[in-house]
């Protein structure tokens, strides 16, 4: 396989796992967009983080990442207010309700990613996300 191969594969799983999550997503009525549920789920792993910082985890750029967090406000699942150390930023936090949705859907999402540890194993995972970090190294330091 050349890396061209390589770089188009990884596209197509890209695609392929958005579209997998998508139907997920509608299936269960949440309600919600993959690209929605990126930012809820870096908001389940730590509160109170930038926008800025929120966009550079999920590879959004500022446009499209204050749009999904209007339609997460509108929803009642996410807040923003002004940082006490820099009044420029605001950070965001879910809410009761955001915190409610993950309860909900966090049943679902490990079903999901079980189903695919079953398929593939633990191994081949962990052998996979190695080689993908090594990949965007690779690409990072071109």
């Amino acid at each position: 396989m050349t890396s061209r191969n390589c770089i188009l594969q990884l596209i197509r799983t890209r695609m392929a796992s958005r579209q997998a999550m998508q139907r997920l997503l509608k299936a269960s009525g949440a309600n919600i967009t993959f690209e929605m549920l990126q930012i809820m789920s870096c908001l389940w792993g730590e509160q109170g983080i930038s926008q800025q910082t929120l966009a550079i985890r999920t590879a959004k750029d500022k446009a499209c990442l204050t749009s999904l967090m209007l339609h997460l406000e509108r929803k009642g699942y996410v807040c923003r207010r002004e940082d006490p150390k820099d009044r420029r930023n605001k950070l965001v936090y879910l809410t009761k309700e955001g915190e409610a949705f993950h309860q909900w859907i966090a049943p679902l999402l490990a079903a999901y990613y079980k189903r695919l540890e079953d398929i593939l194993g633990k191994d081949k995972i962990a052998q996979t996300e190695e080689l993908l970090k090594d990949l965007q190294h690779a690409i990072e330091t071109y």
